[in-house]
């Protein structure tokens, strides 16, 4: 009888109690064997929430962590690619994890654990590619949240992203506006693995036989509300995904990158323009659920997460 893999999740984060609440019930609630979860900053409510938890492992990376650890990196992303590559040298507690952030959330056609076992044993890691989140609108139930999908094939990705946003699409990769490059699973275990955001390197070799996770999807809560939206977009244009060294998401000529679209849009027409952009490209309206489903570019997904935070962190107010 074959044993399933275990797998488990690696994350660095910096959010509200209740987004980590609700990434680490959603994750054990499909099967996750362990949750390493690295806090950037002092949080001890989130501390105490997971640290009793038997499958969860969480540690505050404070002043005396990046001590003994070269300091701590200016960016993000190179403090996440560390804390990921922590968590993989320790003591192995599963086959597989996952690195993504505490907004993507793992949407799997059958369990994990089956789908990586499924994999050959040349495949030392797998992609999962991401689906995007769209706000809340009249093309969507109250019961389930809308993501907006992408063809692999360019040609057939930017004809469709044109089609679903007439305006925006012909800057948009897939009508993307965060990463369509998808998060990897990788074999724990692997001496001197280097973890990056989208890949690993070992020996010199980037993401060494990859294999696609098909049956999983990546729900990434990229722009799921307007509040959420404007919330992070300066941090985003200044040192996030919309920073100005970035290239264009679109492979032609014309093409701008993000920084440079919000810009122009911002200049033109100021936040009215952006909620007008926003509601195009980010909000479940009829219209677009009715041209992405013509594309077969929409998902749909019942995810209960407040009943599932009750579930696996009774009594704990995300307030």
């Amino acid at each position: 009888m074959t044993t399933l893999a275990r797998w488990g999740v690696v994350s660095t984060i910096k959010a509200p109690l209740g987004a980590v609440l609700d990434f680490a019930a959603w994750h054990l609630e499909l099967g996750a064997h362990r949750l390493y979860i690295y806090l950037d900053d002092a949080a001890p409510d989130i501390e105490a929430a997971l640290a009793g938890h038997p499958k969860i492992r969480v540690q505050h990376t404070d002043a005396a962590w990046w001590g003994k650890r070269n300091g701590r990196p200016n960016k993000h992303q190179l403090r996440q690619c560390k804390n990921a590559r922590h968590a993989n040298n320790r003591k192995a507690e599963t086959e597989w994890l996952a690195h993504i952030d505490v907004d993507e959330f793992l949407l799997p056609a059958y369990p994990i654990s089956d789908q990586l076992s499924e994999l050959p044993q040349n495949a030392l890691c797998a992609r999962v590619r991401p689906v995007e989140a769209l706000a809340p609108g009249k093309g969507s139930a109250p019961s389930d949240t809308a993501f907006k999908a992408f063809h692999l094939d360019q040609d057939a990705r930017q004809k469709a992203a044109e089609a679903c946003f007439p305006t925006w699409g012909p800057h948009l990769s897939g009508g993307f506006l965060s990463h369509v490059a998808g998060k990897l699973f990788f074999r724990t275990g692997l001496k001197g693995l280097n973890i990056k955001i989208h890949n690993v390197i070992l020996d010199g070799e980037e993401n060494p036989g990859q294999a696609d996770l098909t049956g999983t999807e990546l729900g990434h809560f990229h722009a799921d509300s307007w509040d959420h939206f404007k919330r992070a977009y300066r941090f985003r244009l200044e040192r996030g995904s919309y920073r100005a060294e970035l290239k264009p998401q679109v492979r032609r000529g014309d093409a701008v990158n993000l920084h440079d679209l919000f810009r122009a849009i911002e200049a033109e027409a100021g936040e009215d323009g952006l909620r007008a952009f926003f509601q195009e490209v980010c909000t479940a309206t009829p219209e677009l659920c009715e041209r992405l489903e013509a594309h077969g570019l929409l998902r749909r997904r019942v995810m209960n997460l407040p009943g599932l935070r009750e579930k696996h962190f009774p009594g704990v107010s995300p307030a």
